[in-house]
């Protein structure tokens, strides 16, 4: 089937997403009709569904290091997941068997469970400072990722798509991976969403009341590792951690409310990536030049976040901008 998306600049590229999903919703197209450009937009933007609960506890926590420390530990936890399947299953296994969802959710936990048990090891046992243990442990654990990869997956060429992403290699098998994890993502985010904002809040009284702060600092890294595995086609290992803070910081600026943070910074991430998309697409149309959809992505959730910074309540710019208003409404009045 042609791509109807061939050929279109940014806005075309919009009014025919626009008719697609009328056909869709009439019952003329299904998810078998579906084209590439359309499988990006869904697991990218089930991707930001994902890493907006995500993102927005660990910017709660201050963990985001930790989550950059664990995007890049995880390219060992995939190595780990390919041995694992190459010796149990065999070489006829390849990487639908590598990376089928629970082989992911090994290499997850393998590499959650990893990377923060030798964090804590560093902070609490020997007494480093938990900045300089993060940097430790996430230079020595990817480092040895990319020997894995360089030793073990030279055929596969894994270490690319892994670390950069290959939007263009995703398929209707990745919307159903992204999809499952994002909705066991939520399935256990509604099941102690009061116990997450207690910890996040006040984790003293938590602690308190008998919760315990470790167990949810593993489940937390656990999902964020497995959420980080399954969208590593769309955007890498490398990228994520803007797409997983990005959307959660520039919603903040405009609210503190917990819920509507994360509706807030929803609606960022799928609004980042339908513009990556079309951008992509509008490039490949106007300039006949293909760049990386993973790396607009970032771009779009880092203009995201500055136009969040210069138009939210707090910035100057926007005291200035409310000030003349009200000057203007006086001259007006008088």
């Amino acid at each position: 089937m042609s791509n109807p998306y061939w050929e279109t600049n940014f806005f075309q590229f919009f009014a025919v997403l626009a008719q697609r999903i009328l056909l869709f919703i009439q019952g003329k197209l299904s998810f078998a009709d579906m084209c590439s450009d359309e499988i990006q937009i869904l697991v990218l933007s089930l991707a930001a569904i994902a890493f907006s609960f995500l993102g927005t506890f660990l910017v709660l926590k201050k963990m985001t290091m930790v989550a950059n420390s664990l995007s890049h530990t995880i390219l060992l936890g995939l190595v780990i997941a390919y041995l694992f399947v190459t010796h149990f299953v065999g070489n006829g296994g390849g990487l639908e068997q590598t990376f089928s969802l629970p082989v992911l959710f090994l290499a997850a936990l393998l590499a959650g469970v990893l990377t923060t048990v030798c964090t804590q090891l560093l902070t609490q046992v020997i007494k480093i400072q938990e900045d300089a243990s993060i940097g430790i442990v996430f230079t020595t654990l990817f480092a040895l990722g990319v020997v894995a990869v360089t030793i073990f997956t030279r055929n596969l060429h894994l270490g690319l798509e892994a670390v950069t992403g290959n939007v263009d290699a995703l398929h209707f098998d990745d919307v159903k991976l992204m999809f499952y994890i994002t909705s066991f993502d939520l399935l256990i985010f509604l099941l102690v969403f009061p116990q997450f904002v207690m910890i996040s809040f006040d984790a003293s009284f938590a602690k308190c009341i008998g919760i315990k702060l470790q167990f949810f600092q593993y489940l937390l890294m656990v999902l964020v590792a497995a959420t980080v595995i399954a969208s590593f086609r769309a955007i890498g290992v490398l990228l994520v951690l803007n797409f997983l803070v990005g959307p959660v910081l520039a919603a903040r600026c405009f609210t503190y409310r917990l819920r509507k943070v994360i509706a807030a910074s929803i609606l960022i991430g799928i609004l980042c990536s339908l513009c990556a998309v079309a951008l992509s697409r509008h490039f490949v149309t106007e300039y006949q030049t293909p760049l990386s959809t993973s790396g607009l992505v970032v771009l779009m959730v880092a203009i995201a976040y500055i136009i969040a910074i210069v138009f939210s309540p707090q910035s100057r710019f926007f005291i200035f901008q409310r000030i003349l208003k009200n000057r203007v409404a006086k001259k007006q009045v008088l």
